[in-house]
Protein backbone atom coordinates (compact mmCIF):
# COMPACT_ATOMS: atom_id res chain seq x y z
CA UNK A 1 0.00 0.00 0.00
CA UNK A 2 1.14 3.56 -0.66
CA UNK A 3 1.99 5.14 2.67
CA UNK A 4 1.14 8.79 3.28
CA UNK A 5 3.92 11.34 3.60
CA UNK A 6 4.51 12.69 7.07
CA UNK A 7 2.08 15.49 7.72
CA UNK A 8 -0.36 14.72 4.88
CA UNK A 9 -3.31 14.24 7.21
CA UNK A 10 -2.61 17.51 9.03
CA UNK A 11 -2.24 19.34 5.70
CA UNK A 12 -5.50 18.03 4.34
CA UNK A 13 -7.35 18.75 7.57
CA UNK A 14 -6.02 22.33 7.64
CA UNK A 15 -6.76 22.89 3.96
CA UNK A 16 -10.38 21.81 4.31
CA UNK A 17 -11.13 22.99 7.85
CA UNK A 18 -13.61 25.56 6.49
CA UNK A 19 -15.53 22.90 4.55
CA UNK A 20 -18.07 20.34 5.67
CA UNK A 21 -17.43 16.68 4.92
CA UNK A 22 -18.17 14.52 2.97
CA UNK A 23 -15.84 16.14 0.45
CA UNK A 24 -13.25 15.17 -2.14
CA UNK A 25 -9.84 16.67 -2.87
CA UNK A 26 -7.05 16.40 -5.39
CA UNK A 27 -3.55 17.14 -4.14
CA UNK A 28 -2.12 19.08 -7.07
CA UNK A 29 1.52 18.45 -6.17
CA UNK A 30 0.86 14.71 -6.26
CA UNK A 31 -1.23 15.01 -9.43
CA UNK A 32 1.54 16.91 -11.24
CA UNK A 33 4.25 14.53 -9.98
CA UNK A 34 2.24 11.58 -11.26
CA UNK A 35 1.84 13.30 -14.63
CA UNK A 36 5.60 13.82 -14.82
CA UNK A 37 6.19 10.16 -14.01
CA UNK A 38 3.82 9.02 -16.76
CA UNK A 39 5.69 11.18 -19.27
CA UNK A 40 9.02 9.80 -18.10
CA UNK A 41 7.80 6.25 -18.48
CA UNK A 42 6.35 6.94 -21.94
CA UNK A 43 9.84 7.70 -23.22
CA UNK A 44 8.88 10.44 -25.65
CA UNK A 45 5.61 8.99 -26.95
CA UNK A 46 2.54 11.18 -26.31
CA UNK A 47 0.03 10.16 -23.67
CA UNK A 48 -3.66 10.28 -24.50
CA UNK A 49 -5.59 10.95 -21.27
CA UNK A 50 -8.35 8.50 -20.37
CA UNK A 51 -11.18 10.80 -19.32
CA UNK A 52 -13.09 8.11 -17.43
CA UNK A 53 -10.23 8.13 -14.92
CA UNK A 54 -10.38 11.92 -14.40
CA UNK A 55 -14.00 13.09 -14.97
CA UNK A 56 -13.21 16.72 -14.33
CA UNK A 57 -12.76 19.16 -17.20
CA UNK A 58 -10.48 21.50 -15.28
CA UNK A 59 -8.05 18.68 -14.51
CA UNK A 60 -8.21 17.38 -18.08
CA UNK A 61 -7.23 20.87 -19.21
CA UNK A 62 -4.46 21.02 -16.61
CA UNK A 63 -2.81 17.78 -17.66
CA UNK A 64 -3.20 18.40 -21.40
CA UNK A 65 -1.40 21.71 -20.97
CA UNK A 66 1.69 19.78 -19.85
CA UNK A 67 4.36 18.59 -22.30
CA UNK A 68 4.00 14.93 -23.18
CA UNK A 69 0.18 14.77 -23.20
CA UNK A 70 -1.99 14.97 -26.32
CA UNK A 71 -5.64 14.12 -26.83
CA UNK A 72 -8.41 12.49 -24.81
CA UNK A 73 -9.68 8.94 -24.73
CA UNK A 74 -13.38 9.22 -23.89
CA UNK A 75 -15.91 6.60 -22.85
CA UNK A 76 -19.28 7.55 -24.37
CA UNK A 77 -20.29 9.36 -27.53
CA UNK A 78 -22.30 11.94 -25.57
CA UNK A 79 -19.22 12.71 -23.48
CA UNK A 80 -17.06 12.90 -26.63
CA UNK A 81 -19.38 15.44 -28.21
CA UNK A 82 -19.59 17.49 -25.00
CA UNK A 83 -15.81 17.58 -24.70
CA UNK A 84 -15.38 18.52 -28.35
CA UNK A 85 -17.90 21.35 -27.97
CA UNK A 86 -15.95 22.45 -24.88
CA UNK A 87 -12.83 22.99 -26.97
CA UNK A 88 -10.99 19.64 -26.84
CA UNK A 89 -9.90 19.06 -30.41
CA UNK A 90 -8.78 15.41 -30.37
CA UNK A 91 -11.18 12.96 -28.73
CA UNK A 92 -10.95 9.21 -29.28
CA UNK A 93 -14.02 7.29 -28.17
CA UNK A 94 -12.61 4.06 -26.72
CA UNK A 95 -15.80 1.99 -26.91
CA UNK A 96 -18.39 1.31 -29.62
CA UNK A 97 -21.63 3.24 -29.26
CA UNK A 98 -25.29 2.76 -30.10
CA UNK A 99 -26.13 6.42 -29.48
CA UNK A 100 -28.14 7.28 -32.60
CA UNK A 101 -28.82 10.83 -31.48
CA UNK A 102 -25.11 11.36 -30.95
CA UNK A 103 -24.20 9.94 -34.35
CA UNK A 104 -26.74 12.23 -36.04
CA UNK A 105 -25.13 15.20 -34.28
CA UNK A 106 -21.65 14.04 -35.23
CA UNK A 107 -22.52 13.44 -38.88
CA UNK A 108 -24.16 16.85 -39.18
CA UNK A 109 -21.38 19.03 -37.74
CA UNK A 110 -18.02 19.40 -39.53
CA UNK A 111 -16.17 20.62 -36.41
CA UNK A 112 -17.40 17.71 -34.32
CA UNK A 113 -16.66 15.20 -37.04
CA UNK A 114 -13.10 16.51 -37.28
CA UNK A 115 -12.55 16.32 -33.51
CA UNK A 116 -14.09 12.97 -32.60
CA UNK A 117 -12.95 9.49 -33.63
CA UNK A 118 -15.30 6.57 -32.95
CA UNK A 119 -14.52 2.93 -32.23
CA UNK A 120 -15.59 0.20 -34.65
CA UNK A 121 -14.95 -3.54 -34.52
CA UNK A 122 -17.97 -4.86 -36.47
CA UNK A 123 -19.56 -3.86 -39.83
CA UNK A 124 -22.93 -3.79 -38.05
CA UNK A 125 -21.73 -0.70 -36.20
CA UNK A 126 -21.25 1.05 -39.54
CA UNK A 127 -24.83 0.17 -40.45
CA UNK A 128 -26.06 1.66 -37.18
CA UNK A 129 -24.12 4.89 -37.76
CA UNK A 130 -25.39 5.27 -41.32
CA UNK A 131 -28.94 4.59 -40.14
CA UNK A 132 -28.61 7.37 -37.58
CA UNK A 133 -27.19 10.11 -39.83
CA UNK A 134 -30.52 11.87 -40.46
CA UNK A 135 -29.10 13.50 -43.55
CA UNK A 136 -25.71 14.31 -42.06
CA UNK A 137 -22.95 13.85 -44.60
CA UNK A 138 -19.79 14.44 -42.58
CA UNK A 139 -17.07 11.82 -42.85
CA UNK A 140 -16.82 9.78 -39.64
CA UNK A 141 -13.34 9.13 -38.31
CA UNK A 142 -12.94 5.47 -37.33
CA UNK A 143 -10.55 3.60 -35.04
CA UNK A 144 -10.33 -0.20 -35.17
CA UNK A 145 -9.83 -2.13 -31.94
CA UNK A 146 -7.52 -5.13 -31.66
CA UNK A 147 -8.34 -7.85 -29.14
CA UNK A 148 -5.26 -8.06 -26.91
CA UNK A 149 -6.18 -11.08 -24.77
CA UNK A 150 -3.64 -13.82 -24.25
CA UNK A 151 -4.81 -17.25 -25.41
CA UNK A 152 -3.24 -20.32 -23.82
CA UNK A 153 -3.61 -24.06 -24.37
CA UNK A 154 -4.72 -23.62 -27.93
CA UNK A 155 -7.28 -20.98 -27.06
CA UNK A 156 -8.98 -22.98 -24.30
CA UNK A 157 -7.78 -20.46 -21.72
CA UNK A 158 -8.25 -16.73 -22.24
CA UNK A 159 -6.57 -14.06 -20.11
CA UNK A 160 -7.80 -10.52 -20.71
CA UNK A 161 -10.93 -8.46 -21.10
CA UNK A 162 -13.61 -9.49 -23.57
CA UNK A 163 -13.57 -6.53 -25.90
CA UNK A 164 -13.11 -6.57 -29.68
CA UNK A 165 -13.79 -9.69 -31.80
CA UNK A 166 -10.87 -8.64 -34.04
CA UNK A 167 -7.95 -10.76 -32.94
CA UNK A 168 -5.98 -11.66 -36.04
CA UNK A 169 -4.19 -9.10 -38.26
CA UNK A 170 -6.14 -10.33 -41.28
CA UNK A 171 -9.41 -9.55 -39.49
CA UNK A 172 -8.36 -5.95 -38.86
CA UNK A 173 -7.19 -5.54 -42.44
CA UNK A 174 -10.50 -6.93 -43.73
CA UNK A 175 -12.52 -4.48 -41.63
CA UNK A 176 -10.19 -1.64 -42.70
CA UNK A 177 -11.02 -2.49 -46.33
CA UNK A 178 -14.74 -2.62 -45.50
CA UNK A 179 -14.64 0.80 -43.85
CA UNK A 180 -12.53 2.33 -46.60
CA UNK A 181 -14.91 1.08 -49.28
CA UNK A 182 -17.93 2.59 -47.53
CA UNK A 183 -18.66 6.26 -48.30
CA UNK A 184 -18.71 8.54 -45.28
CA UNK A 185 -16.08 6.74 -43.19
CA UNK A 186 -12.31 6.87 -42.86
CA UNK A 187 -9.98 4.65 -40.83
CA UNK A 188 -7.52 6.82 -38.90
CA UNK A 189 -6.29 4.64 -36.06
CA UNK A 190 -5.88 1.33 -34.25
CA UNK A 191 -6.32 0.74 -30.53
CA UNK A 192 -5.44 -2.19 -28.31
CA UNK A 193 -5.87 -2.05 -24.53
CA UNK A 194 -3.98 -4.81 -22.72
CA UNK A 195 -5.90 -4.58 -19.46
CA UNK A 196 -4.50 -7.87 -18.17
CA UNK A 197 -1.09 -6.16 -18.15
CA UNK A 198 -1.91 -2.48 -17.63
CA UNK A 199 -4.67 -2.98 -15.06
CA UNK A 200 -3.53 -5.96 -13.00
CA UNK A 201 -1.02 -5.44 -10.21
CA UNK A 202 1.88 -7.89 -10.06
CA UNK A 203 2.96 -7.40 -6.43
CA UNK A 204 0.06 -8.49 -4.25
CA UNK A 205 0.75 -8.06 -0.55
CA UNK A 206 1.09 -11.41 1.21
CA UNK A 207 0.60 -13.42 -2.00
CA UNK A 208 4.08 -14.07 -3.42
CA UNK A 209 3.14 -17.12 -5.51
CA UNK A 210 0.18 -15.43 -7.16
CA UNK A 211 2.31 -12.34 -7.78
CA UNK A 212 4.96 -14.49 -9.45
CA UNK A 213 2.31 -16.17 -11.60
CA UNK A 214 0.95 -12.78 -12.67
CA UNK A 215 4.43 -11.58 -13.64
CA UNK A 216 5.02 -14.72 -15.73
CA UNK A 217 1.63 -14.31 -17.42
CA UNK A 218 2.26 -10.65 -18.16
CA UNK A 219 5.70 -11.32 -19.60
CA UNK A 220 4.21 -13.90 -21.95
CA UNK A 221 1.31 -11.59 -22.81
CA UNK A 222 3.60 -8.66 -23.64
CA UNK A 223 5.76 -10.79 -25.91
CA UNK A 224 2.81 -12.33 -27.76
CA UNK A 225 0.95 -9.05 -28.12
CA UNK A 226 3.96 -7.04 -29.32
CA UNK A 227 4.47 -9.43 -32.22
CA UNK A 228 0.77 -9.67 -33.11
CA UNK A 229 0.17 -5.92 -32.78
CA UNK A 230 3.12 -5.14 -35.06
CA UNK A 231 1.76 -7.56 -37.64
CA UNK A 232 -1.74 -6.07 -37.33
CA UNK A 233 -0.41 -2.55 -37.85
CA UNK A 234 1.49 -3.64 -40.96
CA UNK A 235 -1.64 -5.32 -42.31
CA UNK A 236 -3.83 -2.25 -41.75
CA UNK A 237 -1.21 0.16 -43.11
CA UNK A 238 -1.22 -1.88 -46.33
CA UNK A 239 -4.86 -0.83 -46.65
CA UNK A 240 -4.61 2.62 -45.00
CA UNK A 241 -1.09 3.98 -45.59
CA UNK A 242 -1.90 7.30 -43.90
CA UNK A 243 -2.95 5.77 -40.57
CA UNK A 244 -2.67 8.55 -37.99
CA UNK A 245 -2.12 6.68 -34.72
CA UNK A 246 -1.73 3.33 -32.98
CA UNK A 247 -2.86 3.56 -29.36
CA UNK A 248 -1.97 1.07 -26.64
CA UNK A 249 -1.21 0.55 -23.01
CA UNK A 250 -2.51 1.91 -19.76
CA UNK A 251 -1.13 3.23 -16.49
CA UNK A 252 0.36 -0.10 -15.43
CA UNK A 253 2.14 -0.83 -18.71
CA UNK A 254 3.26 2.57 -19.98
CA UNK A 255 6.96 1.86 -20.38
CA UNK A 256 6.50 -1.64 -21.81
CA UNK A 257 3.93 -0.57 -24.39
CA UNK A 258 5.92 2.55 -25.32
CA UNK A 259 8.85 0.27 -26.18
CA UNK A 260 6.85 -1.27 -29.06
CA UNK A 261 7.83 0.37 -32.35
CA UNK A 262 4.33 -0.17 -33.75
CA UNK A 263 2.69 1.92 -31.01
CA UNK A 264 2.63 5.69 -31.58
CA UNK A 265 0.80 6.84 -28.41
CA UNK A 266 -0.03 5.59 -24.93
CA UNK A 267 -3.33 5.76 -23.07
CA UNK A 268 -3.30 6.51 -19.34
CA UNK A 269 -5.49 8.20 -16.77
CA UNK A 270 -5.63 6.33 -13.47
CA UNK A 271 -1.96 7.09 -12.89
CA UNK A 272 -2.84 10.74 -12.34
CA UNK A 273 -5.00 10.04 -9.26
CA UNK A 274 -3.36 6.72 -8.25
CA UNK A 275 -6.30 4.93 -6.61
CA UNK A 276 -5.75 1.91 -4.36
CA UNK A 277 -5.85 -0.70 -7.18
CA UNK A 278 -2.59 0.79 -8.46
CA UNK A 279 -0.63 0.12 -5.28
CA UNK A 280 0.42 -3.36 -6.36
CA UNK A 281 2.89 -2.82 -9.21
CA UNK A 282 6.60 -3.47 -9.39
CA UNK A 283 7.06 -1.23 -12.43
CA UNK A 284 6.08 2.10 -10.86
CA UNK A 285 5.02 3.82 -7.66
CA UNK A 286 2.73 6.84 -7.81
CA UNK A 287 1.48 9.28 -5.21
CA UNK A 288 -2.16 9.11 -4.10
CA UNK A 289 -3.64 12.37 -5.36
CA UNK A 290 -7.42 11.96 -5.12
CA UNK A 291 -8.98 11.40 -1.69
CA UNK A 292 -12.34 11.79 -0.05
CA UNK A 293 -13.17 12.59 3.56
CA UNK A 294 -16.07 11.33 5.67
CA UNK A 295 -16.96 12.91 9.04
CA UNK A 296 -17.00 11.01 12.31
CA UNK A 297 -20.59 11.08 13.57
CA UNK A 298 -20.57 8.37 16.27
CA UNK A 299 -18.23 6.77 18.80
CA UNK A 300 -19.98 3.43 19.58
CA UNK A 301 -17.27 2.18 21.92
CA UNK A 302 -13.57 1.70 22.50
CA UNK A 303 -11.67 1.29 19.29
CA UNK A 304 -14.65 2.16 17.08
CA UNK A 305 -15.87 5.25 15.27
CA UNK A 306 -18.64 5.59 12.74
CA UNK A 307 -18.36 7.88 9.73
CA UNK A 308 -21.19 9.10 7.56
CA UNK A 309 -21.65 7.13 4.34
CA UNK A 310 -18.68 5.85 2.39
CA UNK A 311 -20.15 2.86 0.59
CA UNK A 312 -18.62 3.69 -2.77
CA UNK A 313 -17.65 0.36 -4.36
CA UNK A 314 -15.82 0.39 -7.69
CA UNK A 315 -16.93 -1.43 -10.82
CA UNK A 316 -15.64 -4.88 -11.72
CA UNK A 317 -16.01 -8.29 -10.12
CA UNK A 318 -17.35 -7.69 -6.61
CA UNK A 319 -14.83 -8.16 -3.83
CA UNK A 320 -13.02 -6.47 -0.98
CA UNK A 321 -10.50 -4.96 -3.40
CA UNK A 322 -13.34 -2.89 -4.93
CA UNK A 323 -14.00 -1.02 -1.69
CA UNK A 324 -12.45 2.31 -0.77
CA UNK A 325 -9.70 1.97 1.80
CA UNK A 326 -9.44 4.05 5.01
CA UNK A 327 -6.17 5.92 4.53
CA UNK A 328 -5.74 8.63 7.17
CA UNK A 329 -5.32 8.22 10.03
CA UNK A 330 -3.45 5.00 9.35
CA UNK A 331 -4.54 1.81 11.03
CA UNK A 332 -8.33 1.92 10.61
CA UNK A 333 -10.20 -0.99 9.07
CA UNK A 334 -13.77 -1.98 8.25
CA UNK A 335 -16.00 -4.01 10.53
CA UNK A 336 -16.22 -7.27 8.53
CA UNK A 337 -19.93 -7.57 9.35
CA UNK A 338 -20.77 -4.16 7.87
CA UNK A 339 -18.05 -3.16 5.43
CA UNK A 340 -18.45 0.21 3.72
CA UNK A 341 -22.01 1.29 4.43
CA UNK A 342 -24.57 3.16 2.39
CA UNK A 343 -25.28 5.67 5.17
CA UNK A 344 -22.86 4.77 7.94
CA UNK A 345 -19.51 2.99 8.10
CA UNK A 346 -18.06 1.74 11.38
CA UNK A 347 -14.26 1.73 11.46
CA UNK A 348 -12.18 -0.31 13.87
CA UNK A 349 -8.69 0.15 15.24
CA UNK A 350 -6.79 1.97 17.96
CA UNK A 351 -6.64 5.27 15.98
CA UNK A 352 -10.41 5.50 16.46
CA UNK A 353 -9.89 6.43 20.10
CA UNK A 354 -8.14 9.64 19.07
CA UNK A 355 -10.96 10.77 16.79
CA UNK A 356 -13.68 13.12 17.99
CA UNK A 357 -17.15 13.80 16.63
CA UNK A 358 -16.71 16.03 13.60
CA UNK A 359 -13.17 14.85 12.82
CA UNK A 360 -12.67 13.39 9.37
CA UNK A 361 -11.30 10.14 8.03
CA UNK A 362 -9.62 10.25 4.62
CA UNK A 363 -10.23 7.43 2.14
CA UNK A 364 -8.83 6.35 -1.21
CA UNK A 365 -11.23 4.98 -3.81
CA UNK A 366 -10.43 1.64 -5.42
CA UNK A 367 -10.58 3.17 -8.91
CA UNK A 368 -9.88 6.65 -10.21
CA UNK A 369 -12.63 8.60 -11.93
CA UNK A 370 -15.52 6.71 -10.39
CA UNK A 371 -14.97 8.75 -7.24
CA UNK A 372 -16.23 11.77 -9.19
CA UNK A 373 -19.63 10.17 -9.63
CA UNK A 374 -20.10 10.66 -5.87
CA UNK A 375 -19.10 14.33 -5.60
CA UNK A 376 -20.12 17.51 -7.37
CA UNK A 377 -16.73 19.14 -6.94
CA UNK A 378 -13.07 18.52 -6.26
CA UNK A 379 -11.24 20.85 -3.90
CA UNK A 380 -7.76 21.39 -5.33
CA UNK A 381 -5.14 21.46 -2.59
CA UNK A 382 -1.73 23.10 -2.76
CA UNK A 383 0.30 22.72 0.39
CA UNK A 384 -2.16 23.24 3.24
CA UNK A 385 -4.66 25.39 1.31
CA UNK A 386 -7.53 24.81 -1.06
CA UNK A 387 -6.56 27.14 -3.90
CA UNK A 388 -9.53 26.42 -6.15
CA UNK A 389 -12.54 24.18 -6.57
CA UNK A 390 -13.43 22.44 -9.82
CA UNK A 391 -16.74 20.80 -10.75
CA UNK A 392 -16.71 17.14 -11.62
CA UNK A 393 -18.74 15.85 -14.55
CA UNK A 394 -21.53 15.24 -12.03
CA UNK A 395 -21.19 18.81 -10.78
CA UNK A 396 -21.75 20.03 -14.33
CA UNK A 397 -24.87 17.90 -14.59
CA UNK A 398 -23.18 15.33 -16.79
CA UNK A 399 -23.61 11.69 -15.85
CA UNK A 400 -22.74 9.74 -18.99
CA UNK A 401 -22.97 6.23 -17.57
Amino acid sequence: MNLPASGDRARYDRATAHLDAPLAIVDLAAFDANADDLVRRAGGKPIRVASKSVRCRALLERVLARPGFAGIMSYTLAESIWLARSGFEDVLLAYPSADRTGFAELAGDPKLAAAVTVMVDDPAQLELIDGAREGGTQEIRVCLELDTALHLLGGRVRVGARRSPLREPAQLAHLARTVSARPGFRVVGIMGYEGHVAGVGDALAGRPFRSRAIRLMQAAARKELAARRAEAVRAVRAVVPDLEFVNGGGTGSVQQTAAEDAVTEIAAGSGLYVPRLFDNYTSFRGRPAALFAQPVVRRPGVGVVTVLGGGYPASGAAGADRLPVPYLPQGLRYDPQEGAGEVQTPLLGSPADDLLIGDRVWFRHAKAGELCERFDELHLVEGDRVTSTAPTYRGEGRTFL
